[in-house]
C-alpha cells in the first residue's frame, strides 16, 4: 500500500472515531476495563421475585477517627436466571450492565447450598466463619465446671 493509500485510511478511520465521540485509545480502554468487572460474595436474604434475589454483602471498614473495626453491609438485587439460588445460601455475583431500574449484578455460581431446615438469618449467615480447623464449625467456648474454689 502505498503512503497516500494509508493516510487515506487512516484518516477516514479517525473520522468515524470522531463522530461517535470516542477516541482509538478510549476503545481499547472499554474492552480492557469491560473485562474486569467486580466480583462480591453475599448471602442471599430473600427469593421470592421472578428471576431476582436479594443478596446481602458484608464488609469490614476501619473507621477514620475512631479506628474502630465496623461491619457495613450492602444489599443488592441480582438477576438469577436460572432461578437457582434460595434463601441462605452463599453466592458470588458479578457487576453487568443495567437489566433494570435496581438491578446491575447477576447470579455468577452458588458457592454454598444453606443447609435444609435450618433458617439461618442473614446476617449471621454473612458474617466470616470463626476460625476452627478446616471444614469444621469452632466449637463454643467451654465453662468450668462450678467447683470448690482453690
Amino acid at each position: 500500500m502505498t503512503s497516500r493509500g494509508a493516510l487515506i485510511v487512516f484518516v477516514t478511520f479517525w473520522r468515524v472515531f470522531r463522530r461517535s465521540g470516542v477516541s482509538p485509545a478510549d476503545s481499547k480502554r472499554d474492552i480492557v476495563v469491560r473485562s474486569r468487572r467486580r466480583t462480591l460474595v453475599g448471602v442471599v436474604t430473600s427469593d421470592k421475585m421472578e428471576k431476582t434475589i436479594r443478596v446481602r454483602v458484608e464488609r469490614f471498614m476501619q473507621h477514620s477517627r475512631f479506628e474502630k473495626t465496623l461491619r457495613v453491609h450492602a444489599v443488592c438485587c441480582v438477576h438469577d436466571e436460572k432461578r437457582e439460588a434460595r434463601r441462605g445460601d452463599r453466592v458470588e455475583i458479578m457487576e453487568t450492565r443495567p437489566i433494570s431500574k435496581r438491578k446491575h449484578w447477576r447470579l455468577v455460581r452458588v458457592i454454598e447450598r444453606a443447609r435444609a431446615g435450618h433458617e439461618r438469618d442473614a446476617r449471621e449467615a454473612a458474617r466470616p466463619a470463626p476460625k476452627g480447623r478446616e471444614g469444621e464449625e469452632a466449637a463454643p467456648p467451654q465453662l468450668a465446671p462450678p467447683g470448690p474454689a482453690e
